[in-house]
């Protein structure tokens, strides 16, 4: 039982919602009601969420030893003795299997995306982490190969490369604002915890975040008033969203800056109630856009 409950601490079931990304295709190309569209993407989110924890136990594996010295990844499943080593590994390869399986006789597209998500994070693991600057990219590569993912599995009409690279620039925003907290959470021992924090420093890691936040916040704008969808041509209704976005990048700059938080940010999104309800505001708002024809109008 004990060994259970580790596998599911593990398989991270909170770091999940990072995959709702998957969703972007459907939604914002108008397809949210369509729901062979929705069903299929719904078995992409759960296929996604399963090659993410055999990477999280993999991951795990790898950082047996470090996560042994991190006051707080040591009391995770694996450094703690609470899931075994061959439980772990034996799961972490029935999942990629039984994954890719399933996701190749969903679609093969789909199934090529998973496949280069794992091996891009096996890569990481092994390897890029080790690697001061593609550590952040490997990272942050995960959400667009998840957008990917979505698009892959259904018939998208109209689907901006600006959310692209609004995504991947947000990606890289929490990637840096994390390894800001872990430097600081960790000091002296930042390098023994994660190697390449030893080729960090706060001056550096604070201007990649002025750039990244910028950058997100133009390139969303731009997405606003480019996007090809039909629901959106010919007005500028989206840029109403522009201001719950810039909240929310401001709110976690606070939360980093001034609260401490931000080493994850999963858990900075589940438990932060104004930025939690500036990303909702967000949702309902631009889903009003697309979808309520009086709005619209």
């Amino acid at each position: 039982m004990q060994a259970l409950i580790g596998l599911i601490r593990t398989m991270r079931p909170k770091q999940w919602t990072k995959n709702v990304v998957v969703y972007a295709g459907i939604v914002f190309d108008g397809q949210l009601f369509n729901v062979d569209a929705f069903l299929r993407i719904t078995l992409g989110f759960v296929l996604l969420c399963l090659i993410s924890s055999s990477i999280y136990l993999i991951n795990d594996l790898v950082d047996i030893e470090a996560d042994r010295q991190h006051p707080k990844k040591r009391f995770r499943a694996i450094p703690s003795g609470q899931l075994p080593v061959p439980i772990a590994i034996g799961s972490a390869i029935i999942l990629v299997i039984a994954t890719l399986g399933i996701g190749f006789a969903l679609s093969p597209y789909f199934a090529a995306v998973l496949l280069t998500y794992l091996i891009i994070h096996l890569l990481y693991s092994f390897y890029l982490k080790h690697i001061v600057l593609l550590d952040i990219f490997a990272v942050a590569s995960g959400f667009i190969l998840r957008v990917l993912a979505g698009v892959t599995l259904v018939q998208v009409m109209a689907f901006s490369p600006w959310l692209y690279a609004s995504i991947g620039l947000l990606a890289l925003f929490l990637v840096i604002g994390k390894r800001r907290q872990e430097l600081v959470m960790l000091a002296d021992k930042a390098g023994s915890v994660r190697a390449t924090l030893d080729s960090y420093n706060l001056p550096l890691l604070d201007d990649m975040l002025r750039m990244v936040t910028t950058a997100t916040l133009v390139t969303y704008i731009l997405y606003t008033i480019e996007a090809p969808s039909i629901l959106l041509a010919g007005t500028n209704l989206a840029l109403l969203t522009v201001p719950f976005v810039l909240y929310a990048l401001f709110r976690y700059l606070y939360l980093i800056h001034v609260k401490g938080e931000g080493s994850a940010p999963d858990e900075v999104l589940l438990k932060d109630r104004p930025l939690l309800i500036a990303i909702l505001l967000w949702g309902l708002t631009f889903v009003a856009i697309l979808y309520l024809p009086a709005i619209r109008a």
